[in-house]
């Protein structure tokens, strides 16, 4: 989808599409994952590139490149009783702003969007901090949006993670 001036979207679609990544967030930071799986449609993509310049998750290297099947196993491990990383448990509190339409396509309503985030995780009286970029491909369904893509360019992609990445940014 060509870049379209951010301008042609509506103040209805720009307010729309920030909700849309707010209800986002607080499903995320309240650890509701049949609501946040139920965002994404039915071949929709969550996608972390390991390099910052990458345009596709296929076939390369990538911290997550995860579809609806690899998302609902990640949930199963994590909600795991014997789930031995998530004993102390987690949360998470995510911050998403900078919303921008980057386009829109007129016919469909499908849009594609960036955003700043935020995002502490606390877990084993310890925090870490994430920030970075989304991109989202939104698909416009009667329910409202979809996210056919959501990729997420971490500002420290290079840097080591001290324990395996179980949240979700």
């Amino acid at each position: 989808m060509p870049k379209d001036n951010a301008l042609n979207s509506s103040a209805d679609t720009q307010r729309a599409v920030e909700q849309f990544l707010y209800n986002q967030a607080d499903i995320l930071d309240e650890r509701r994952w049949e609501d946040w799986l139920g965002l994404f449609t039915e071949d929709g993509k969550y996608w972390m590139p390991a390099d910052p310049e990458q345009e596709t998750g296929e076939r390369l290297p990538n911290i997550f490149y995860e579809d609806l099947y690899l998302m609902e196993m990640r949930i199963r491990r994590v909600e795991h009783p014997y789930a031995h990383s998530q004993l102390a448990g987690h949360r998470t509190s995510h911050v998403v702003s900078n919303v921008v339409i980057q386009s829109e396509d007129q016919a469909t309503g499908d849009v594609i969007c960036t955003s700043r985030f935020h995002m502490v995780e606390y877990r084993l009286e310890a925090q870490r901090y994430f920030g970075g970029k989304y991109t989202h491909t939104l698909k416009k369904t009667e329910d409202g949006y979809r996210i056919q893509l959501q990729r997420v360019g971490i500002a420290n992609v290079e840097g080591p993670f001290d324990h395996v990445m179980e949240v979700w940014l």
